[in-house]
C-alpha cells in the first residue's frame, strides 16, 4: 500500500524509537516544493502500519529516469530500530514484505538506482548491505558524522558536559544584554536575511527565502521552532531547530557580521537546547562535522575552515559524542544508468 494519510503516517513514524524528521509527511511536502516526488510505502495489518518509509525520487539529466531516495528509515514494528532484517515477531516477514513494494514503488516511478541512509548508529549493528540488495554507495545525501549532545539531566548537568570555553561564553551571551525570542512568521525574513550573510561570509550555499519560508509553514510549531537573537534593534543570530519524539536536530543557523562579541550564536543555540529539552527531547543533533576520526578532527580543525571545518570549531565546545553514521547503500535497477551516474560523481570530485 502506498500515500497512507498524512496524519496516520505522522502518527506511525512519532510511534518508533528512532522517529526522525526526515521521515515525516512535512519533510516529503517541503521537499515536493523543490523538485523531488514523494510516496510513503506502508504495510497495514487491519488499520494498523507495521512497517513503512517515505521514499523521495528525483529526476535524472538527459531523461535517463529518477534516483530515489530512503533517508533514516525504514520502520519496521517488533523489531530492533532502523533494523534491515527486522528481528522480532514477524519482523523478517514484514521487511521482506516492505523491501518488495520499495522495489516495486522504485521501479514505477522509473527509479534507476535508490540511494538508502538508514542513519545514525550507536550501539546498534550497523546494516547488511546485501541483505536486501544493497551495495556501499560512493556519497551520501545527508552528513556521515555529527556531534550528539545528552541533554538529559538539569541544566547545571547540561552545561557541565560542555567545555569551559563554550559555558563562557553561553553566561556572556545570556548577560549581554541580547534579547532571545522564538519567532514568528512574519520573523522569517530576519533568518533569511541572517542567512544570506552567514553563506556570504563562510562561502556556501543557502536555500532561497521562500525554503525557509515554507519549513516555518509546515514544522512550527509542531515539530520546530525559529529562535533569534537581538540587540538593540539588531538581528544578530538566528536558529531553526527541529524535533521529533526523543531527538532534535540544529539543521539551519546564521549569524551577523555586527557584534560578534556578544557571543549571541551561543545564546541563541543555548536557547534552542532549552526548547528542546521543554519538549522531552534527550538527544541533540548538531548535524554535520567533517567525516574524520577524532585524532584528525582535534589536530586539524584550528588550521582548517573549508567545508564542515569551518563549523567543527563551533560544535565541538558543546560536549557531545562524535557518532558516525552507517553510510548510505545503493541498490541498482539500471547498471548502466547508475554506471553513467558513478562516473558523473567522480568527475566532481
Amino acid at each position: 500500500m502506498t500515500n497512507s494519510t498524512a496524519s496516520l503516517w505522522d502518527d506511525f513514524v512519532r510511534r518508533q524509537p528512532r522517529a526522525h524528521i526526515l521521515q515525516l509527511s512535512a519533510w516529503g511536502e517541503l521537499k515536493s516544493a523543490y523538485g523531488w516526488q514523494t510516496e510513503r510505502v506502508v504495510i497495514q495489518e487491519g488499520e494498523t502500519i507495521v512497517a513503512g518509509a517515505q521514499l523521495l525520487f528525483r529526476h535524472l539529466p538527459l531523461h535517463l529516469g529518477a534516483m530515489a531516495y530512503l533517508p533514516m528509515g525504514p520502520y519496521i514494528t517488533a523489531a530492533p530500530p532502523l533494523s534491515a532484517c527486522g528481528e522480532g515477531a514477524g519482523g523478517w516477514g514484514r521487511a521482506a514484505q516492505l523491501w518488495q513494494a520499495i522495489d516495486a514503488t522504485a521501479r514505477r516511478h522509473n527509479a534507476r538506482f535508490l540511494t538508502w541512509e538508514p542513519g545514525v548508529y550507536f550501539e546498534t549493528t550497523p546494516p547488511d548491505w546485501t541483505e536486501f540488495g544493497f551495495r556501499p554507495s560512493p556519497q551520501t545525501v545527508q552528513p556521515r558524522s555529527t556531534i550528539v549532545i545528552d541533554i538529559s539531566g538539569d541544566e547545571d548537568a547540561i552545561l557541565k558536559r560542555m567545555n569551559q570555553g563554550t559555558r563562557r561564553k553561553i553566561r556572556q551571551a545570556l548577560k549581554s544584554g541580547v534579547r532571545y525570542y522564538e519567532g514568528q512568521r512574519a520573523d522569517v525574513v530576519k533568518f533569511t536575511a541572517l542567512m544570506q550573510v552567514t553563506g556570504n561570509r563562510n562561502q556556501f550555499g543557502v536555500h532561497e527565502p521562500a525554503y525557509y519560508e515554507r519549513a516555518y509553514d509546515l514544522f512550527v510549531p509542531n515539530h520546530a521552532a525559529l529562535i533569534l537573537a537581538e540587540h538593540e534593534g539588531d538581528s544578530l543570530a538566528g536558529i531553526m531547530v527541529f524535533a521529533v519524539g526523543e531527538w532534535a536536530w540544529y539543521f539551519y543557523g546564521a549569524s551577523a557580521d555586527a557584534k560578534r562579541n556578544l557571543m549571541a550564536t551561543y545564546g541563541v543555540q543555548w536557547q534552542a537546547i532549552q526548547w528542546a529539552k521543554a519538549r522531552g527531547c534527550m538527544y541533540y543533533d548538531l548535524w554535520g562535522i567533517p567525516d574524520a576520526d577524532e585524532t584528525r578532527l582535534e589536530a586539524q580543525f584550528q588550521q582548517r575552515s573549508d567545508g564542515l571545518w569551518g563549523v567543527y570549531g563551533f560544535k565541538r565546545g558543546w560536549g557531545g559524542t562524535v557518532t558516525r553514521s552507517a553510510g548510505a547503500g545503493d541498490k541498482v535497477y539500471h547498471p548502466l544508468v547508475y554506471q553513467a551516474y558513478r562516473w558523473a560523481l567522480r568527475g566532481r570530485e
